[in-house]
Protein backbone atom coordinates (compact mmCIF):
# COMPACT_ATOMS: atom_id res chain seq x y z
CA UNK A 1 0.00 0.00 0.00
CA UNK A 2 1.29 3.51 -1.19
CA UNK A 3 1.48 6.90 0.87
CA UNK A 4 -1.93 7.72 -0.79
CA UNK A 5 -3.74 4.72 -0.32
CA UNK A 6 -2.87 4.63 3.57
CA UNK A 7 -3.50 8.50 3.66
CA UNK A 8 -7.12 7.45 1.61
CA UNK A 9 -7.87 4.46 4.36
CA UNK A 10 -7.24 6.86 7.97
CA UNK A 11 -9.23 9.48 6.07
CA UNK A 12 -12.16 6.78 5.89
CA UNK A 13 -11.56 5.67 9.15
CA UNK A 14 -11.63 9.17 10.55
CA UNK A 15 -14.98 10.27 8.46
CA UNK A 16 -16.40 6.51 9.46
CA UNK A 17 -15.60 7.52 13.40
CA UNK A 18 -17.16 10.95 13.35
CA UNK A 19 -20.04 10.60 11.30
CA UNK A 20 -22.55 10.11 13.73
CA UNK A 21 -21.56 13.08 15.98
CA UNK A 22 -23.33 15.08 13.08
CA UNK A 23 -20.60 17.73 12.22
CA UNK A 24 -21.45 19.85 9.00
CA UNK A 25 -19.69 18.63 5.63
CA UNK A 26 -17.41 21.10 4.12
CA UNK A 27 -16.24 19.27 1.19
CA UNK A 28 -12.92 20.39 -0.95
CA UNK A 29 -12.67 20.20 -4.16
CA UNK A 30 -9.30 19.14 -5.79
CA UNK A 31 -8.63 20.70 -8.99
CA UNK A 32 -5.18 19.10 -10.49
CA UNK A 33 -2.05 21.75 -9.92
CA UNK A 34 -3.66 24.28 -8.22
CA UNK A 35 -1.85 23.58 -4.48
CA UNK A 36 -4.65 20.75 -3.80
CA UNK A 37 -1.74 18.48 -2.55
CA UNK A 38 -0.43 21.02 0.28
CA UNK A 39 -4.09 21.57 0.98
CA UNK A 40 -5.39 18.74 2.12
CA UNK A 41 -1.74 17.48 4.00
CA UNK A 42 -2.42 20.40 5.90
CA UNK A 43 -6.09 19.95 6.68
CA UNK A 44 -6.29 16.24 6.97
CA UNK A 45 -4.97 16.29 10.66
CA UNK A 46 -7.47 18.66 11.51
CA UNK A 47 -10.52 17.44 9.69
CA UNK A 48 -12.88 16.71 12.38
CA UNK A 49 -11.27 19.08 15.24
CA UNK A 50 -13.52 21.94 14.66
CA UNK A 51 -16.99 22.64 13.95
CA UNK A 52 -16.64 21.22 10.51
CA UNK A 53 -16.08 17.33 9.30
CA UNK A 54 -13.86 18.18 6.24
CA UNK A 55 -14.14 15.71 3.27
CA UNK A 56 -11.10 16.30 1.23
CA UNK A 57 -11.68 14.82 -1.79
CA UNK A 58 -9.20 13.69 -4.74
CA UNK A 59 -9.57 15.03 -8.49
CA UNK A 60 -12.62 13.14 -9.67
CA UNK A 61 -15.17 14.66 -7.22
CA UNK A 62 -16.79 17.19 -8.68
CA UNK A 63 -19.36 19.81 -7.29
CA UNK A 64 -22.28 18.22 -9.06
CA UNK A 65 -21.53 15.48 -6.21
CA UNK A 66 -21.90 18.23 -3.63
CA UNK A 67 -25.45 17.94 -2.29
CA UNK A 68 -27.19 21.53 -2.08
CA UNK A 69 -26.36 23.01 1.27
CA UNK A 70 -23.31 21.78 2.00
CA UNK A 71 -20.61 23.96 1.77
CA UNK A 72 -17.46 23.94 -0.27
CA UNK A 73 -13.74 25.29 -0.98
CA UNK A 74 -11.61 25.05 -3.41
CA UNK A 75 -8.14 26.71 -5.15
CA UNK A 76 -7.58 28.37 -8.64
CA UNK A 77 -4.52 28.88 -10.59
CA UNK A 78 -3.84 30.74 -13.83
CA UNK A 79 -4.68 28.38 -16.53
CA UNK A 80 -0.96 28.82 -18.32
CA UNK A 81 0.60 28.85 -15.27
CA UNK A 82 -1.31 25.31 -14.52
CA UNK A 83 -0.19 23.81 -17.94
CA UNK A 84 3.26 24.78 -17.24
CA UNK A 85 3.35 22.81 -13.65
CA UNK A 86 1.25 19.79 -15.15
CA UNK A 87 3.66 19.65 -17.89
CA UNK A 88 6.94 18.99 -15.98
CA UNK A 89 4.81 17.36 -13.24
CA UNK A 90 3.56 14.61 -15.85
CA UNK A 91 7.03 14.78 -17.56
CA UNK A 92 8.36 13.78 -14.01
CA UNK A 93 5.86 10.76 -13.29
CA UNK A 94 4.13 12.89 -10.90
CA UNK A 95 7.17 12.26 -8.95
CA UNK A 96 8.12 13.84 -5.61
CA UNK A 97 5.93 12.53 -3.69
CA UNK A 98 4.22 9.69 -5.53
CA UNK A 99 4.95 8.19 -9.33
CA UNK A 100 2.31 7.45 -12.05
CA UNK A 101 3.36 5.77 -14.86
CA UNK A 102 3.01 7.60 -18.33
CA UNK A 103 -0.10 6.77 -20.23
CA UNK A 104 0.93 4.97 -23.87
CA UNK A 105 -0.56 8.29 -25.12
CA UNK A 106 1.70 10.46 -23.01
CA UNK A 107 4.36 8.42 -23.74
CA UNK A 108 4.06 9.31 -27.09
CA UNK A 109 3.93 13.33 -26.21
CA UNK A 110 7.44 13.18 -24.28
CA UNK A 111 8.65 11.58 -27.04
CA UNK A 112 7.89 14.70 -29.69
CA UNK A 113 7.77 17.25 -26.88
CA UNK A 114 10.34 17.48 -24.38
CA UNK A 115 9.61 21.23 -22.82
CA UNK A 116 6.41 22.89 -22.20
CA UNK A 117 7.26 25.68 -25.04
CA UNK A 118 7.78 23.31 -27.48
CA UNK A 119 4.28 21.70 -26.95
CA UNK A 120 2.55 25.22 -26.55
CA UNK A 121 4.48 26.59 -30.06
CA UNK A 122 2.62 23.80 -32.06
CA UNK A 123 -1.02 23.74 -30.82
CA UNK A 124 -2.19 25.67 -33.83
CA UNK A 125 0.01 23.67 -36.59
CA UNK A 126 0.55 20.36 -35.26
CA UNK A 127 -2.24 17.70 -34.95
CA UNK A 128 0.13 15.69 -32.89
CA UNK A 129 0.99 18.81 -30.19
CA UNK A 130 -3.39 18.69 -30.35
CA UNK A 131 -3.18 15.58 -29.37
CA UNK A 132 -0.68 15.58 -27.16
CA UNK A 133 -3.11 18.43 -25.32
CA UNK A 134 -6.20 15.80 -24.91
CA UNK A 135 -3.72 13.01 -23.18
CA UNK A 136 -1.07 14.47 -20.57
CA UNK A 137 -2.75 14.32 -17.37
CA UNK A 138 -4.29 17.72 -16.11
CA UNK A 139 -3.22 19.10 -19.01
CA UNK A 140 -6.24 17.97 -20.54
CA UNK A 141 -8.60 18.87 -17.76
CA UNK A 142 -10.64 22.17 -17.61
CA UNK A 143 -12.19 23.74 -14.34
CA UNK A 144 -15.31 23.21 -16.41
CA UNK A 145 -14.65 19.04 -15.50
CA UNK A 146 -15.04 19.93 -11.68
CA UNK A 147 -17.69 22.95 -12.00
CA UNK A 148 -19.78 22.62 -14.56
CA UNK A 149 -20.79 26.01 -17.24
CA UNK A 150 -20.51 28.95 -15.46
CA UNK A 151 -24.31 29.21 -14.72
CA UNK A 152 -23.53 25.72 -12.92
CA UNK A 153 -21.11 26.75 -10.73
CA UNK A 154 -22.75 31.01 -10.05
CA UNK A 155 -26.06 28.47 -8.88
CA UNK A 156 -24.02 26.99 -6.38
CA UNK A 157 -22.61 30.59 -5.12
CA UNK A 158 -24.82 30.16 -1.33
CA UNK A 159 -22.33 27.26 -0.90
CA UNK A 160 -19.43 28.39 -1.81
CA UNK A 161 -17.32 28.68 1.36
CA UNK A 162 -13.95 30.12 0.16
CA UNK A 163 -11.92 30.25 -3.27
CA UNK A 164 -8.18 30.31 -2.60
CA UNK A 165 -5.99 31.42 -5.43
CA UNK A 166 -2.99 29.71 -5.16
CA UNK A 167 -0.59 33.06 -5.94
CA UNK A 168 -1.90 34.28 -3.00
CA UNK A 169 -2.12 30.87 -1.28
CA UNK A 170 -0.55 31.57 2.47
CA UNK A 171 -2.63 34.22 3.40
CA UNK A 172 -5.81 32.74 1.90
CA UNK A 173 -5.39 29.34 3.58
CA UNK A 174 -5.19 31.45 6.94
CA UNK A 175 -8.21 33.17 5.51
CA UNK A 176 -9.55 29.36 5.44
CA UNK A 177 -8.69 28.16 8.50
CA UNK A 178 -10.54 31.39 10.23
CA UNK A 179 -13.76 30.31 7.98
CA UNK A 180 -13.21 26.79 9.33
CA UNK A 181 -12.76 27.64 13.16
CA UNK A 182 -9.19 25.91 12.55
CA UNK A 183 -7.07 29.51 13.59
CA UNK A 184 -3.72 27.82 14.38
CA UNK A 185 -4.30 24.79 14.22
CA UNK A 186 -2.88 23.91 10.78
CA UNK A 187 -0.45 24.90 8.47
CA UNK A 188 1.10 24.17 4.27
CA UNK A 189 3.82 21.78 4.05
CA UNK A 190 7.22 22.99 2.92
CA UNK A 191 8.17 19.68 1.51
CA UNK A 192 7.62 17.19 -0.91
CA UNK A 193 3.76 17.14 0.08
CA UNK A 194 3.27 20.36 -1.73
CA UNK A 195 3.75 18.42 -5.06
CA UNK A 196 6.42 21.08 -6.25
CA UNK A 197 8.75 20.36 -8.66
CA UNK A 198 12.99 20.55 -9.14
CA UNK A 199 14.36 23.37 -9.09
CA UNK A 200 16.39 24.27 -12.32
CA UNK A 201 13.81 23.62 -14.76
CA UNK A 202 13.02 26.30 -17.82
CA UNK A 203 9.39 27.07 -17.42
CA UNK A 204 9.88 29.99 -19.69
CA UNK A 205 7.41 30.54 -22.70
CA UNK A 206 7.92 32.45 -25.99
CA UNK A 207 4.86 35.13 -27.45
CA UNK A 208 3.15 32.42 -29.42
CA UNK A 209 3.21 29.80 -27.11
CA UNK A 210 1.05 32.57 -24.53
CA UNK A 211 -0.71 33.06 -27.74
CA UNK A 212 -2.00 29.59 -28.21
CA UNK A 213 -2.13 28.58 -24.49
CA UNK A 214 -4.30 31.56 -23.92
CA UNK A 215 -6.76 30.30 -27.08
CA UNK A 216 -6.39 26.81 -26.10
CA UNK A 217 -7.45 27.70 -22.05
CA UNK A 218 -9.96 30.48 -23.29
CA UNK A 219 -12.59 28.68 -21.17
CA UNK A 220 -10.50 28.35 -18.33
CA UNK A 221 -9.00 31.92 -18.06
CA UNK A 222 -12.61 33.49 -17.67
CA UNK A 223 -13.70 30.75 -15.07
CA UNK A 224 -10.96 32.22 -13.28
CA UNK A 225 -11.47 35.74 -13.85
CA UNK A 226 -15.07 35.31 -12.37
CA UNK A 227 -13.40 33.02 -9.56
CA UNK A 228 -11.41 35.88 -8.88
CA UNK A 229 -14.15 38.21 -8.76
CA UNK A 230 -16.53 36.12 -6.32
CA UNK A 231 -13.66 35.52 -4.18
CA UNK A 232 -13.14 39.19 -2.91
CA UNK A 233 -16.48 38.64 -1.69
CA UNK A 234 -16.19 35.85 0.35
Amino acid sequence: MNLQDRARQRLGAVRHAYRGRGLPVVQFLHVGKTGGSAVKAALRPVATAGPYRLDLHGHRFTLAQVKPGEEFFFATRDPVERFVSAFYSRRRGGAPPSRDPWSAAERQAFARYDTANALAEQIDRDADARAAMGAITHIRSHYSAWFGSPDDFIARRDDLLMIMRLDHLNDDFSKLLHKLGLEGRAELPVDHRSHRGPAGVDRSLSERALVNLRTWYRDDIEFVDLCNSIASDL
